[in-house]
């Protein structure tokens, strides 16, 4: 068995999730106090708000409408409460699509964050959604991707309320066809348009280890970070996606390994929605 390193150089996860998400049932309490026992210096709560999600009959309570003023309450309290142990930073996942982008803006602009997550759970709000099989009728596999990666690429346009762009290959976790392989190549040109539309507007991506479990690597594939760093992309966050407190930090040792493997030497952190870049070694 291959021994793992756990958190050698990457002192946070910049992409967690708690019980003021739909998704998942964590306390914060626990979550800090087991960022605190892993060795963090700060912590980034980034719970879920997709306006206007459309609910799916078969999931009512997947609604992903954050409360912002109970969530800034509390985690205001609970900066004051562990502020001699460890940070605790304000962020937010928003869910973008076309029709909710003046929205997004308004939400970025209105609450003081440290960070925001962009990420496209949808292409579009009427049966947009490529974890439901719905997403991919009346499309080939390659189709269905490529308008995913698109609709990603033409929201850079639409909004500025974001840092970093979320998981950018989110919808390969959710083909219906077990048999289908997604090739990296046959949406390079997409990828290519994407990144540039993101380094010229200042925004980044991030490295999402929960890719691990679900297709075995982590968001984006390897050569999508290839690409991004040979644009000129510089900001790079690393986030596990975690929604229980166990898998804060799940799989950090593999994305340290991929940042030094495509070229990087640093990850990026936010703090009041500015960059700061960290060293790996």
């Amino acid at each position: 068995m291959v021994e793992r390193r756990y958190f050698i150089m990457i002192t946070t996860d910049m992409h967690v999730h708690s019980c003021f998400s739909s998704d998942s049932s964590e306390q914060m309490e626990a979550i800090i106090d087991t960022a605190i026992q892993k060795g963090f210096s700060y912590v980034y709560f980034t719970d879920h708000h997709d306006e206007r999600f459309p609910v799916h009959p078969s999931a009512p309570d997947m609604t992903f409408q954050l409360d912002f003023d109970r969530y800034i309450s509390k985690l205001q309290d609970l900066r004051e409460q562990y502020k001699n142990t460890i940070e605790v930073r304000f962020g937010v996942e928003q869910g973008i699509c076309p029709e909710v982008a003046p929205d997004i803006d308004a939400i970025s602009n209105r609450y003081p964050f440290d960070f925001i997550i962009g990420s496209s759970h949808l292409t579009r709000l009427e049966n947009g959604d490529p974890y439901y099989p719905e997403y991919y009728e009346n499309k080939t596999n390659v189709e269905a991707y490529r308008e995913y990666f698109m609709s990603e690429a033409e929201n850079v346009l639409l909004t500025d309320g974001f840092d970093i762009y979320g998981h950018l290959d989110y919808a390969v976790r959710y083909c219906p066809d077990p048999t289908f392989v997604y090739q990296f190549n046959d949406y390079r040109d997409i990828f290519e348009v994407l990144f540039k539309r993101l380094i010229e507007h200042g925004k980044g991506i991030e490295i999402n280890t929960a890719g691990i479990t679900k297709i075995g690597y982590p968001h984006p594939h390897i050569e999508a970070l290839r690409l991004y760093k040979a644009l000129g992309g510089e900001i790079i966050t690393v986030g596990s996606d975690a929604h229980v407190k166990e898998n804060i930090g799940f799989g950090f040792d593999i994305a340290e390994d991929l940042l030094k493997e495509t070229g990087f030497h640093y990850y990026t952190v936010f703090k009041n929605r500015k960059p700061e870049f960290l060293p790996l070694s």
